[in-house]
């Protein structure tokens, strides 16, 4: 029996934290913001990639 998925609900928890220190200026803020695009990527990624090997079978 296949499984029909109607609702997927996607939680991320990132850590803006770092690290005590400074030290990398402008460099460090812009990795700090690209980090969760990067991660919602990410997932849509694996979930498109899922999604996909389900329809092949």
């Amino acid at each position: 029996m296949p499984v029909e998925i109607k609702e997927l609900v996607i939680k991320v928890a990132v850590d803006e934290a770092g690290g005590s220190g400074s030290s990398g200026g402008n460099s460090n803020s812009t990795q700090k913001d690209a980090a969760p695009e990067m991660i919602v990527s990410l997932c849509v990624e694996k979930v498109l990639q899922i999604l996909k090997d389900q329809r092949e079978r």
